[in-house]
Order: structure tokens, then C-alpha cells, then sequence
């Protein structure tokens, strides 16, 4: 998650849009960004990544990163 560190607001906007423009229901993404965001925050809470980075635009990073590049979880 390295390349994640110098993010900027409209970064975040435009992986935000990015990742609502790739799916066809916009609340069950957001369900599924906050479940997410909320299981990282739990799980994690031992390990310090980031801690600029909040646990929601983490999640929708990563799950953009799975959108974009299907590589990532095809393995």
C-alpha cells in the first residue's frame, strides 16, 4: 500500500467516482465499502499502517485496485 501514501482530496474523488462508475448498484457498494472499512478497522487494529489514511478510503482504494486490476485477486 506504499503507493498510497501521498494521496490528495481530488485523488480520492476521482477513485471514488471511479469505483460507483463500475458497478450498476451504487448502495450495495457503499454497504460493501463501509462493511469493509469496518472489518479493516477491527482486524487491524494491532497493526499501524497508515494512519493518515482512514479506513474507509482504504477500502475504496483497494476495492478499486480489484475493479481496475483483476490480476490482483485472480491468484
Amino acid at each position: 500500500m506504499n503507493h498510497h501514501n501521498s494521496l490528495d482530496s481530488s485523488d480520492i474523488t476521482y477513485k471514488t467516482e471511479e469505483l460507483l462508475e463500475a458497478t450498476t448498484n451504487r448502495y450495495k457498494i457503499t454497504v460493501q465499502v463501509a462493511n469493509r472499512a469496518k472489518r479493516r478497522k477491527y482486524e487491524d487494529v494491532d497493526i499501524i499502517d497508515d494512519p493518515q489514511i482512514k479506513p474507509v478510503i482504504r477500502a475504496i482504494l483497494e476495492m478499486v485496485d480489484e475493479i481496475t486490476q483483476p490480476e490482483i485477486i485472480s491468484d
